[in-house]
Formats: structure tokens, C-alpha cells, sequence
């Protein structure tokens, strides 16, 4: 797992352990009320316990998406003295809603002493699964693993007290790597720290907004989270994000709107999609498989090198629609490449395409087997294209930001034009997709995609 990833893993392990220790609060309620209390007040009717947990498994869900809104699940570092007033105000919240509920459906409850135990052992068992978590939680970070590196910027006051924090709090799961001064020093220890750096926090009130500007570039180029503390820069961008370190406040300049749950929500479709797009189109696979071998000698598939999130090389597959050995015959055929915007390569009438392969390309059939990337979590359903090492060794600084995330089947760029477009006009599209992402977005991206593949419109 990545280091970045570990805190958002803490905040999702939160919602299971929350909904049990609700459902537990409910039923050690249950259990009081007519076991244990019975003797000192006589029950006049008992719900049937089968009808009880039914109905404490759906309020258990509801006071989930309480907790929700009163942001429980916000993948941020806090202390449990800072949640603990959220589980107080969801859970009475969540009392609240439940009093109405039965004021209108009486039949349901006949137990003030369930309602208002349900409440207090609600509080305290949240309470005690989120202390359960805090604890694995600094368990795990105290060991060093895990820990997100982190650079910062300035050696004054706010710098050093922010270091010496963080290198006394692992708890926290930050990892200090050191502290520069300058851009150029940034530069220097990003080599020397074999581009470890996750994160980097600017304390300097005194650079020129040019040197900041070069450092902002810095971390887009190098897929690294910029953060400064106030007075700084902060025109820069309004997608923005505040948090507390040692009682200094602290505001992140986010690389992508694609954050916390998002990024949960955005995997979970994805992988939803292509699992079941893998078994629907199995008829297909199996067909088209049965023509390439027929059409040309070599595989069904390809396994071509591509570049993902954060620079990482992957596998990316396809439909077999050029001859055996296809790549070796690429540097022959560079004098004839009709994109000279850019780094990718393009010839309409490429010698090296089969029969069947163009009619392959012509419907984009060749990208469906990507579905299997998309589930092993290599790719997403939406996203930037994948390019080859060769094309990003290529690109400028700035269009190293399509790495922030990771590239889809799809997206913004395709349905604009495919292939037809220049270089960076596809980039901005891209990069503008990235920094202002949401899952409407991808629904109407994977929507129109559709009549675009039908219209065959800059098909490559």
C-alpha cells in the first residue's frame, strides 16, 4: 500500500467499526431492558427480538450517514479529544431522528429505557472502537511504518517547532526528511532522497512569489502534495484544504479534486464496472479472439509498457491489432509520424495495423481488455490516457501533472476529439479533469463516450 494511502485505509475502517459498535449499543440495550431489568420493572410487551435487529441493523446504517455529515470520516489527522463532540452531536442526532420516528410508528418500541441506553452506550462504544483504532493506529506508525515522508521548507521559528513536532509525534505518521531553504536546495536533497518526498510544507513568508511558483511546478511535476502555512501564496488556487499541526494552522494546495472519499467511491465503481463488463463481454472476448488468431500469427494479447499514477510502469493490454513484434519496427516508421505537437506518435496508414486490427481500432474494441487493468487497480474507467515511457521522458514540466492519477480508458480529452487533438490541447483537458474531478464528471465522461466510439470520430 502506498504511504499516502494509510491515512484515508484508518478513516475507512472507521465506518464498519462504527456501524458494529452502534448495532452492539442496541442490542446490549435490548438485553438490559428484558433480561437483566425486567425483575426491577415489569415489561408490559417485548418486540420480538428477530423484528428488534432488523429494525436496529437499518437505524445502525441511518446514524452512519449522520456520523458522515457531521464529518466523522474526513480523512484528517485528529485527535480523539476532537471527535469525541462529532460522536456526541451524531449520536444525539441520530436520538433525535429516532424520537420522531417513533412518535409516528409507536407499535415499533415500548421502552423509553431502550431509546435513551441505546443513546449513552452508543456514545461510549463508538468511543471505545475509535480509541481501538487511534491505538493501532500510533501502534503502526511508532514502528516507522508507513510514514509519509515529508520536506519543509524554511529553517525559522514555525519550521523548526513544526520538525521537531512531527519527529516527536510519529503518531501522526509523518516521517521528516529535513529542511531547505530554497528551491535550488529543494532540488539538491529530492536527488539525494531517491524522490522520496510525499508532502512538502512551505514556511517561508519571505520568498518571491517566483521562487514559489517554481516549487508549486516542482511538486505538480513531481506528483508531490504542496502545503504552506498562512500569508503564503494564497491566490495560488481555491482547491485548498486546512489542517492543525502542533497548533499551527496549515493549508494544503490539493494536486486533484480526487480526495478521501472520492477516491474510495471512484474505486469501487470501478471495480464494479469492469468486473461485471468482464463477465458480460466474455462472449465477445472469446470471439474476437478467435479472428486475430485466424487474421495473423502471434498472441491475442498484448502487454505494451505504459506509465501510471506517480510515474509507476505497468502492463497495459490490449487487443492483439498489429503484426508479431509490432514495436520493434516503431523506430523505422518515427520519420512518418503525423503528431509534431508532441511526444506521441500517430500514422494514419500504419503498415504494421492487420485486417482485423483496423477494424478493431475503427470501434475501439482493442481497449476493452483494459477492464482487467481497471480491476487490478492499474487504471481507472476515467482518466488521462497512458503514454508510453518514451512519450513522458518527453513531456514538459507541466504535463507531467497527468500522473497525479490514475489513467483511464476514458476521458475528458476522448470525447473532445481522440485522436484529432493537439497534444496540448489533450493535456490541458486532462489536467483540467484532474484538479477539478467529481463523480458527475465521470458519468456523463463514460455517457458520452458511447456516440463518440459510434461516430468514429479521430479513431487512431
Amino acid at each position: 500500500m502506498k504511504k499516502s494511502d494509510l491515512h484515508l485505509l484508518f478513516t475507512v475502517v472507521l465506518v464498519p467499526i462504527d456501524f458494529l459498535m452502534v448495532l452492539l449499543a442496541g442490542i446490549l440495550a435490548y438485553y438490559l431492558r428484558f433480561s437483566t431489568l425486567k425483575t426491577f420493572r415489569p415489561v408490559i410487551y417485548q418486540i420480538p427480538f428477530k423484528n428488534y435487529l432488523l429494525l436496529v441493523l437499518v437505524v445502525s446504517g441511518f446514524w452512519i450517514i449522520i456520523f458522515s455529515l457531521t464529518g466523522l470520516y474526513k480523512p484528517s489527522q485528529r485527535k480523539f479529544s476532537e471527535e469525541f463532540p462529532k460522536i456526541f452531536i451524531g449520536t444525539s442526532l441520530g436520538l433525535m431522528f429516532l424520537t420522531l420516528f417513533i412518535f409516528f410508528k409507536r407499535k415499533y418500541f415500548s421502552s423509553r429505557f431502550i431509546v435513551l441506553f441505546g443513546w449513552i452506550l452508543s456514545i461510549i462504544f463508538v468511543s471505545l472502537g475509535r480509541l481501538f483504532v487511534h491505538f493501532l493506529q500510533r501502534i503502526y506508525y511508532k514502528k516507522k511504518k508507513g510514514l509519509i515522508p515529508i520536506l519543509i521548507i524554511g529553517q525559522n521559528n514555525i519550521a523548526n517547532q513544526l520538525a521537531q513536532f512531527l519527529k516527536k509525534n510519529l503518531s501522526l505518521g509523518y516521517k521528516v526528511l529535513g529542511q531547505v531553504n530554497s528551491y535550488e536546495e529543494l532540488v539538491k536533497i529530492w536527488s539525494g532522497k531517491a524522490k522520496e518526498i510525499s508532502e512538502i510544507i512551505n514556511t517561508k513568508t519571505d520568498l518571491d512569489r517566483k521562487e514559489i511558483l517554481k516549487i508549486v511546478e516542482f511538486c505538480n511535476e513531481h506528483q508531490i502534495i504542496y502545503k504552506y502555512t498562512p500569508d503564503l501564496f494564497g491566490a495560488l488556487v481555491s482547491n485548498t484544504s486546512t489542517e492543525t499541526i502542533a497548533g499551527i494552522p496549515v493549508i494544503k494546495i490539493k494536486r486533484t479534486a480526487l480526495d478521501g472519499w472520492g477516491k474510495v467511491l471512484k474505486r469501487l465503481i470501478d471495480i464494479i464496472i469492469s468486473f461485471f463488463g468482464l463477465i458480460i463481454l466474455s462472449p465477445l472476448f472469446l470471439i474476437i479472439s478467435i479472428l486475430i488468431k485466424l487474421d495473423s500469427p502471434g498472441p491475442v494479447f498484448v502487454r505494451l509498457e505504459r506509465v501510471g499514477e506517480r510515474g509507476e510502469i505497468f502492463k497495459l493490454l490490449k487487443f492483439r491489432s498489429m503484426i508479431k513484434d509490432a514495436q520493434k519496427l516503431k523506430p523505422q516508421l518515427m520519420k512518418y509520424n503525423e503528431r509534431k505537437d508532441g511526444p506521441l506518435f500517430k500514422m494514419k496508414n500504419d503498415p504494421r495495423i492487420t485486417k482485423i486490427g483496423r477494424w478493431l481500432r475503427k470501434w475501439s474494441i482493442d481497449e476493452l481488455p483494459q477492464l482487467i487493468n481497471v480491476l487490478k487497480g492499474e487504471m481507472s474507467i476515467v482518466g488521462p490516457r497512458p503514454h508510453e515511457p518514451e512519450e513522458v521522458a518527453k513531456y514538459k514540466k507541466q504535463h507531467r501533472q497527468l500522473l497525479t492519477i490514475k489513467p483511464g480508458i476514458t476521458g475528458l480529452a476522448q470525447i473532445s476529439g481522440r485522436a484529432d487533438l493537439p497534444f496540448d490541447e489533450e493535456a490541458k483537458l486532462d489536467i483540467y479533469y484532474i484538479e477539478t474531478w467529481s463523480l458527475w464528471q465521470d458519468i456523463k465522461i463514460i455517457i458520452k463516450t458511447i456516440p463518440t466510439v459510434l461516430s468514429q470520430k479521430g479513431a487512431a
